[in-house]
């Protein structure tokens, strides 16, 4: 054949240059991406313009610190695209709590939480991480994920993990700089977020996520 699949982080692969997961709801779509079936898996296509996290893979991401059965608290639902893939990855087993501030997009992220019985809706303002606490009081969160636009991102993502994250549980923080400042350079910005996560967190990348974002980072890091 004239095309190789490799795996080239647990759960995701590489197919003729581009990224897939294998669908844990064989059949069905989510944000119209492409599927594809090889001896017997189904791979779905994931879109590096449509997910942060899509995009830091394809931009050199060395690794996804999740596999099956991790559990994973992800900030910015949205309407689940990026969280749909991380499903995929961590399998029936695990767990993904996705929050998210927007009752419309909420809605729709509802509808994926019932074909995909590993997500946890939850309607709420990240920045007020004890208002949904007992929704996850009870598990160990082994990844914080974060795609917000809000103006104070590394200081909602400390909050949360202080909250939540386990000791040695990894971070990934999308910055969207422009939601930050509108004056300073964007690499300026970046810098500065990562300062503040740097007594807490063991910084492990800096991922610049252009083309498929404009101005904005994927910082990996690890909890102290």
């Amino acid at each position: 054949m004239g095309f190789r699949i490799d795996e080239i982080t647990p759960g995701v692969f590489e197919i003729g240059g581009k990224i897939a997961t294998i669908n844990m709801v064989p059949g069905t779509r989510v944000y119209a991406e492409e599927l594809f079936t090889y001896e017997g898996n189904e791979y779905r296509f994931w879109d590096p313009s449509r997910s942060k996290t899509g995009a830091a893979i394809k931009k050199g991401l060395h690794e996804l610190k999740i596999g099956k059965g991790s559990k994973v608290l992800y900030l910015g639902a949205a309407e689940g695209t990026t969280i749909s893939h991380i499903s995929d990855i961590v399998g029936e087993n695990g767990a993904i709590f996705g929050v998210d501030i927007s009752a419309r997009s909420m809605r729709k992220f509802v509808y994926l939480c019932e074909q995909r019985k590993n997500l946890v809706p939850i309607l709420a303002d990240a920045s007020q991480p004890m208002t949904y606490k007992e929704n996850i009081a009870s598990f160990s969160i082994d990844a914080l994920f974060q795609d917000v636009s809000q103006k104070n991102q590394a200081e909602i993502f400390l909050k949360n993990a202080r909250a939540y994250l386990k000791a040695g549980g990894y971070g990934y923080l999308a910055v969207k700089a422009r939601s930050i400042n509108s004056v300073d350079s964007a690499g300026k910005i970046v810098d500065e977020e990562v300062k503040k996560l740097e007594n807490e967190f063991e910084i492990l990348q800096v991922v610049n996520l252009e083309p498929f974002e404009k101005e904005h980072a994927m910082v990996v890091c690890k909890r102290k």
